[in-house]
Formats: C-alpha cells, sequence, structure tokens
C-alpha cells in the first residue's frame, strides 16, 4: 500500500507524536480555581480591568440566583491557581469597598473539560 519511504516518514512522524505526547503530558491542567465572587457588576468591572492590568489569565462563570433575590446574578471569578495570591493582593489593593463586595472561595473549579 505504501512504499518503503513513506512507511518510514509515517513511522518518524509516529514517533515524533509520540515525544510531543509525553512532553505535554507533564504539563497540570484543570488547574483553576474559583477566586472570589460578586453580585455587584461594578465591582467585576474593577476586577476585570485589574486582573487585565497585571496580565492575569481569567474567566468568569455566572451563576443566576434563586427567586427571591430576583435580576442578581453571581459572578464568580476563576484564575490559575499559579496566580491566586497575585489576583488576591491585587482586589484587596482595590479598596475596602471593593473588598466589602467580594467573598473569598479559593476552591477547585468543578468543571472538567476532559
Amino acid at each position: 500500500m505504501y512504499g518503503p519511504v513513506a512507511a518510514e516518514n509515517i513511522k518518524s512522524l509516529e514517533l515524533e507524536m509520540t515525544a510531543m505526547q509525553t512532553e505535554y503530558t507533564k504539563v497540570k491542567v484543570n488547574n483553576e480555581i474559583e477566586l472570589c465572587e460578586t453580585v455587584d457588576m461594578e465591582v467585576k468591572k474593577l476586577i476585570e480591568r485589574a486582573l487585565l492590568q497585571n496580565r492575569i489569565s481569567y474567566y468568569i462563570k455566572w451563576h443566576k440566583q434563586g427567586i427571591f433575590k430576583h435580576g442578581r446574578n453571581l459572578c464568580v471569578i476563576c484564575v490559575n491557581d499559579n496566580s491566586r495570591n497575585e489576583a488576591e493582593e491585587l482586589i484587596h489593593a482595590l479598596g475596602d469597598e471593593v473588598a466589602d463586595k467580594v467573598r473569598f472561595l479559593m476552591r477547585r473549579s468543578e468543571e472538567s473539560y476532559f
């Protein structure tokens, strides 16, 4: 089906892919934590701005509140575990007004992507 040269090239590619897989498997995945939560959208914007200015990667999860807290969406800010301390310090540096409207969670994210 394949000539000797093609078979040799395929074998070479397979070896390269095996080497790549072992190198990438060393990388830790699913290491995001839920840093904090807030319902105040102005506080969320301030936190986002601070994280972006300091080049900290983040994502936001949204949770709808129950029937009695209609119209208030809960915003959970998640960061990489390696950035946790720096991100927490940034939020505290925003002042007491912001810190009073934020609840720190510091727990592993339950999201699983694999």
